[in-house]
């Protein structure tokens, strides 16, 4: 049997003994995983394994957000309209919810509203059309969140209208500083004249930065008073879910906001509500409400719950509903309104997982069909008018981990194709947009995912743009999945405590994938044990070559595989390291990446 990848490839190298066990106190295991991840010096590797929020950087260094912070408490001062501006997705959505939350705080009876756009009817980002109506209404500041870095034609419509227009996001800049729209102030951590030093936030990041400056400039000071350093705790809540959704490297202050803020999650799982202060009841109301309803009772919320659990309740109100909703749940909404809308996020969420089941099928067989899964053709680029265009950019995110390509799926609709892609490591999605830009009517996003429109009379020709581009930038080899393992591995340094310590590198994601380990010489001590009701899953116990001792693999997904694993193999497993609490005890127990078993004889 072949394992389920071509290549393994192995960390950047091995750590000397000793050269990074803060304390002396780590496993052998732990620093070589910590050397193979480039953190060879006994100083970095104590910051990564204790991270601190004393290590975020002051936001005063982000370009725009002094005087963006100080229009805005000039508008609470004179009772202005403020408008957060926010994104449909849930980095959007938590970005909105943090800023509202601290303008509210600063002052309660401050007149501050959100809007979001429709994700079919309007499309990302801010629009003239919006803006127009805003200042219909009164608003005198419109603060974007999450968007806004290409919005030229609405910061112009903004200043005809008498509107103060403040941009924080996080996509892809112009590459000048004379490029940026002409709003008021454009806060974002890599437009080209910044300094900032972590370029890679994301939007709720960005928005928990500019809501912790607000606090600093409204009380004068660094430190700011106990009631809005309370609030700023509970608001990382928010912006881990933002951090985690949006796929940005979990490294840096990134890392820093989701494990402090998963922490915070975590403490909302119970019907107790008195492990809140009161000034959070609010803040936290509709995150309480969200877990809940998403059926979380393990000790801890992890970036797993987020990412399969929290995140897709939320990006479904705005690909199957309308993102307001979300947003009204994360801020005004009481007790009984946001158990309410939560449980709609759940019936919405599983509307969506039908439409993107029956998508995906159907975008895997054209796929196919087109020869845009083989070595010639480096993409995927596809368009139908059957596919709803709020859940394209989920299944882009299934056929890359299925092609290893880029994928890019786009409903037509009324001679217009509108969609979203996504990419792999390596290629840079918006760059490659930017060099079909002649082709597309708008586009946007970063280097893993973008949305993007173009008139349907120019689809062949832009999928023939995009293919050469990926054609140019994917190498043969680069088609082929990879499984990155750390270092090697014997089954007896998986011991309780490594295994323990080894989780103090999360939380995991992008940039900090979950540590994988390969196990040589490993032998199948008994034919494996089928796992759950449809048989999809295997158990099976591992011994080393020469010793009797056992180490139990969950294999999940395997089971059409049962057959190949007979008993007294000999195989090398790579394997992702856990721990299984059951019954008051604790015992490792990996989860199975992949396997090669030695060539017979």
């Amino acid at each position: 049997m072949r394992g389920v990848c071509a290549k393994w490839t192995m960390g950047r190298g091995v750590a000397e003994a000793g050269a990074v066990a803060p304390g002396g106190d780590l496993e052998p295991l732990v620093a070589r995983v910590l050397g193979a991840r480039g953190l060879l010096d006994a100083t970095v590797a104590a910051r990564f394994l204790e991270p601190s929020l004393k290590h975020l950087h002051d936001p005063s260094l982000l370009p725009d957000v002094d005087r963006a912070a100080e229009r805005l408490l000039g508008a609470l001062e004179r009772r202005e309209r403020i408008v957060i501006y926010g994104d449909y997705d849930v980095d959007g959505i938590t970005a909105t919810a943090i800023l509202f939350h601290m303008l509210r705080a600063i002052r309660p009876d401050a007149d501050v509203r959100t809007y979001v756009p429709h994700r079919m009817d309007e499309g990302y980002g801010i629009n003239s059309e919006a803006i127009a109506q805003l200042a219909v209404e009164g608003a005198g500041v419109v603060v974007s969140v999450d968007c806004g870095i290409t919005a030229h034609e609405p910061a112009l419509e903004a200043r005809r209208r008498g509107v103060d227009l403040i941009i924080t996001d996080h996509h892809t800049p112009p590459p000048t500083e004379g490029e940026l729209p002409g709003a008021y102030a454009v806060v974002h951590p890599r437009r080209p004249d910044s300094t900032y030093p972590f370029g890679d936030l994301c939007g709720a990041g960005v928005a928990y930065k500019l809501a912790w400056r607000l606090a600093t400039m409204h009380r004068g000071a660094a430190r700011v008073g106990p009631e809005l350093q309370r609030l700023l705790v509970e608001l990382l809540a928010h912006a881990a879910l933002g951090v985690i959704a949006d796929i940005v490297p979990l490294v840096g202050e990134n890392r820093i906001m989701a494990r402090f803020g998963l922490g915070r999650l975590s403490l909302l799982r119970g019907d107790d509500r008195a492990d809140l202060p009161p000034s959070s009841d609010r803040a936290l109301l509709g995150l309480r409400a969200l877990v809940r309803a998403s059926g979380l009772d393990s000790d801890k919320v992890d970036a797993v719950d987020v990412g399969f659990r929290l995140a897709p309740r939320l990006n479904a109100c705005g690909r199957m509903g309308h993102a307001r909703d979300a947003v009204e749940l994360f801020t005004t909404a009481d007790g009984a309104r946001a158990a309410e809308l939560a449980a709609q996020l759940s019936r919405q969420n599983n509307e969506r997982r039908a439409v993107e089941k029956e998508i995906f099928e159907q975008a895997a067989e054209q796929a196919e069909l087109l020869g845009m899964t083989g070595v010639s053709r480096r993409a995927i680029v596809l368009a139908d008018e059957r596919w709803h265009q709020g859940v394209v950019g989920i299944v882009c995110s299934r056929l890359v981990e299925r092609y290893s390509r880029p994928t890019i799926l786009l409903q037509r609709r009324e001679g217009e194709c509108h969609g979203s892609g996504r990419s792999v490591d390596g290629f840079n999605l918006h760059g490659a947009l930017l060099a079909c830009a002649p082709l597309l009517e708008r586009f946007g996003g970063h280097d893993m995912a973008a949305g993007l429109g173009l008139a349907e009379s120019r689809l062949d020709e832009f999928v023939e743009a995009f293919m050469a581009q990926a054609n140019a930038g994917i190498g043969e080899d680069d088609l082929s999945p990879t499984v990155a393992i750390d270092c090697e591995a014997t089954l007896e340094e998986l011991t309780p405590d490594a295994v323990a310590q080894l989780e103090r590198l999360g939380p995991f994601g992008r940039g900090n994938p979950r540590v994988r380990v390969l196990v040589r010489d490993g032998r199948v001590a008994a034919p494996p044990r089928v796992l759950g009701a449809n048989g999809r899953h295997l158990a099976v116990n591992i011994r080393p070559a020469a010793g009797r001792s056992l180490l139990r693999v969950v294999a999940w997904g395997w089971g059409e595989r049962a057959e190949h694993l007979s008993a007294g193999s000999p195989v090398d497993l790579v394997v992702e390291p856990k721990l299984s609490f059951y019954n008051g005890g604790v015992t490792v127990e990996p989860e199975l990446t992949d396997v090669r078993p030695h060539p017979a004889g």
